[in-house]
């Protein structure tokens, strides 16, 4: 039963395989692609907590092309970080077809502080493909017993896409001719989009005036700071906006320069007809009499459609062929007889799916503590199963009466936000079908961001990938002859693996060039290793040196993002009335409590190379760090951490490395190590560091000293390594208690939980149908289910189901 352990059941097992068994086939066609990015969307239970809470999700990561979930690389790294640029968590994420799931913990513990964090989730073949492919999420953390629990002591910044941006206002606008160019003599549409100095989108409203002080037209905003306007520029005239905005100054801002010749295409319902228009002037209708153009129907940097054809006046008007392309963001392409482009148009398309999905509950209104009956429905409109995977987050509403469903969701972000640039106010509302105008705003948003500029549109076919695909936890490395450090073919290399209720063993055999891999192993949290190698006589013989098992962090750079003070008061409402729980019910809260500053004498450890650049001892504070990585960086200075060493950054070659008065060539020495390990860091870029360590360390040294011997070696046992490693992250089970059955003492902030419900796999079996329980919290509140998930077809799906906890 769902409400109590959440345990798998067999109805819940028939139809994870009657999904899966999908999946397979989605696979199958997913491989015959060339070349296939992956991207991921991660559904979390909330968007803001209070410190103490846990965060929970569930990764959908699918290929980039199609949206069809995609069973390639197995460990996805999600990475908490703070508004300081610091990765504060990360989880190895396991996926079982192209689907995971996993938990932060909020608490002051993991150093969690009021204020703005990311949650990011890439896979390291995803790295390949640049930050397009990485994905980005905000949340907010409340501390709701402070005074004021939305204080946040960090920067506040916009998205920085727009350039444009005037001394004497305070705001920012673009202007965005439709395909592209201004061409003389060709009225064309130019969309604007406009931002205040935090990104919000703003009002403004304005005139169109030439170089000689004419006004040729006026042009207001329509939604979210964007509109368009018609223009016909003429002759040598450069065009001018006056911009004004409520509150926010005047702007004059030049539009974009006038060419002489060129291609414009356009796109417009015309009563129900999709048409295509393409426009040009006589003085390029006549360099191109003649010529064959074509146009290109694109999505994701797929073809789908092309056609030929000849321009025999300035102006043809072509039927969007829709029935020949996908749903989403599709690229309109004009090429000349040169195969070069000339003019491009982003339409989105959205077709019938075919698809009902359903959240119902047995009751509208319910008493406090009552057990709730959910069952989802997935079907066609025949009434025939629909094969997905869901997962569903139920959620106190704490007050909010205006509930706002325009935030990013899973459809949102496969079908729009990862393929436009810069980020999306309110990307929800462009999906959600209540809103009459959203395809006529969607237009306005397309004409405006834009598509992004993605790997595959410049270069399909990519070699030489520098990133693997990850199909499970590799332990590689090498074994080498201790003193010539030549590699030994032929040893024997044996790996155990010791858990808490699990020991595994392993052998393998060094190749030529002395290296050893353990592939695909299955490792849950920290689990304890053991390596040692032997010789063909069975002689422990030869140096062991470990590569590093999980990759090192992408950089960060997030600043905390903008606020949008729109939300404000209804964050605010929310913090209050979390407080009033923990009042009214008597429930003293989690891993919050005052912050007392102790201060204690500094611990210094003495050098073994004397006065060196950089010398500095840790304490706990100065090692709050995700990982020692990001410690070593934040604490000597111009250093950087690169795959295959640490730089200082004037240098084009790695530093030295030692630990613990040993030299080391690996940097995945230091995957042994955690931040508390720590004692004292060193470095060294003169001199100094080649006069002590001689030209091993021309490019700089890098000195570390640890509470005792982590890396697992010693000078007289070089053949064996015991260690342990951090594996796949364990995802704990949501506990949803039936409260009439205990005290309330015994649960406490389960009692008042703010996530009343979370289940991350909610598949549906063979009938297109799930069911499950859980039970209410205490208190009478407004409570917003949300389900989002794909189809194994590829299809992104959100439902929200709303009812009452009522005395």
């Amino acid at each position: 039963m769902l409400n109590t352990s959440n345990r798998i059941t067999r109805q819940v097992l028939k139809s994870c395989l009657v999904f899966f068994a999908f999946i397979a086939l989605s696979s199958a066609q997913n491989n015959q692609t060339k070349i296939n990015a992956e991207k991921t969307y991660v559904h979390t239970d909330r968007t803001t907590y209070v410190i103490g809470e846990s965060l929970w999700y569930k990764t959908y990561t699918v290929s980039a092309h199609n949206n069809l979930l995609f069973d390639n690389s197995k460990i996805l790294y999600v990475e908490l970080v703070s508004s300081d640029s610091k990765i504060i968590a990360r989880n190895n994420t396991k996926l079982v077809a192209g689907l995971g799931n996993g938990d932060f913990k909020l608490s002051k513990e993991n150093g969690i502080k009021p204020g703005k964090y990311q949650i990011r989730a890439y896979t390291n073949w995803s790295r390949n493909f640049g930050k397009d492919f990485v994905f980005n999420k905000e949340i907010e953390v409340l501390n709701v017993f402070n005074k004021n629990p939305y204080e946040f002591n960090e920067p506040i910044g916009g998205d920085g896409n727009s350039t444009i941006k005037n001394e004497e206002a305070k705001f920012k606008i673009q202007f965005f001719p439709e395909g592209g160019s201004l061409i003389q003599g060709v009225t064309s549409l130019v969309a604007f989009k406009a931002v205040d100095e935090n990104g919000n989108p703003i009002d403004v409203q304005g005139q169109i005036l030439d170089s000689n002080g004419e006004i040729i037209t006026f042009f207001a905003s329509t939604h979210d700071g964007m509109g368009k306007f018609p223009l016909k520029p003429m002759g040598n005239k450069t065009y001018f906006a006056k911009v004004t905005a409520s509150n926010q100054g005047e702007s004059k801002v030049q539009l974009p320069n006038v060419s002489e010749e060129g291609f414009s295409l356009g796109y417009k319902n015309v009563k129900g007809t999709k048409v295509v228009t393409l426009q040009t002037n006589s003085k390029t209708l006549l360099k191109y009499s003649n010529a064959p153009l074509t146009i290109k129907y694109s999505l994701r940097g797929v073809t789908y459609f092309s056609e030929t054809l000849e321009m025999p006046n300035t102006k043809l008007y072509i039927e969007l062929p829709e029935e020949n392309l996908p749903d989403g963001i599709i690229s309109i392409t004009l090429f000349d007889n040169q195969s070069i482009p000339q003019s491009e148009r982003l339409v989105y398309v959205e077709k019938d799916k075919n698809v009902i999905v359903e959240v119902n509950t047995d009751k509208a209104i319910y008493k406090p503590k009552e057990k709730v009956a959910i069952e989802v429905s997935s079907k066609n409109n025949l009434g025939e199963a629909i094969a997905a995977s869901f997962s569903i987050a139920g959620i106190d509403l704490n007050g909010g009466k205006n509930v706002n469903d325009y935030g990013t969701n899973i459809s949102s972000y496969f079908l729009m936000e990862s393929d436009i640039r810069g980020k999306v106010h309110n990307p929800g509302y462009y999906f959600n079908r209540s809103n009459a105008a959203r395809f006529q705003n969607l237009d306005l948003l397309l004409l405006t961001q834009g598509w992004r500029d993605f790997l595959w549109k410049k270069q399909y076919k990519v070699d030489n990938t520098k990133y693997e695909v990850e199909k499970g936890i590799d332990i590689t490395g090498n074994v080498k002859k201790l003193l010539a450090k030549k590699p030994i073919e032929g040893n024997t290399v044996s790996l155990s693996l010791i858990g808490s209720r699990s020991l595994k063993s392993f052998d393998t055999i060094t190749n030529a060039m002395g290296e050893f891999k353990f592939e695909n192993l299955d490792i849950k949290g920290l689990t304890r290793i053991h390596l040692k190698t032997k010789n063909k006589k069975g002689k422990e013989t030869g140096m062991l040196v470990l590569d590093s098992v999980f990759r090192t962090p992408l950089s960060t750079n997030f600043k905390g993002g903008s606020v949008n003070s729109s939300l404000l008061s209804e964050k605010k409402i929310a913090a209050q009335n979390i407080y009033k729980k923990h009042v009214e019910f008597n429930v003293s809260p989690e891993n919050v409590l005052e912050e007392v500053e102790i201060v204690a004498k500094k611990k210094t450890v003495k050098s073994y190379y004397g006065k060196l650049d950089y010398s500095i001892d840790l304490d706990e504070e100065t090692s709050n760090h995700a990982n020692v990585y990001q410690l070593i960086e934040a604490t000597i200075p111009n250093v950087v951490i690169e795959d295959e060493g640490i730089r200082f950054i004037r240098n084009s070659g790695y530093a030295l490395l030692v630990i613990n008065g040993k030299r080391t060539d690996y940097i995945s020495d230091l995957d042994f190590l955690q931040p508390e390990d720590i004692l004292k860091l060193e470095g060294s870029n003169g001199p100094r560091a080649t006069m002590i360590f001689g030209n091993e360390a021309s490019n700089g040294v890098v000195i570390i000293y640890t509470k005792k011997n982590l890396t697992g070696q010693t000078k007289e046992d070089f053949h064996t390594i015991e260690t342990q490693i951090d594996g796949y992250h364990q995802a704990r089970i949501f506990y949803t208690p039936d409260l009439n059955e205990e005290t309330l003492d015994k649960h406490g902030e389960d009692a008042i939980r703010n996530t009343i419900f979370w289940n991350p796999y909610v598949h549906p079996d063979k009938t297109g149908i799930f069911q499950g329980t859980y039970y209410n919290t205490k208190v009478e509140t407004d409570v917003k289910l949300t389900l989002e998930g794909i189809t194994a077809t590829g299809i992104p799906i959100v439902v929200y189901k709303y009812y009452s906890i009522e005395e």
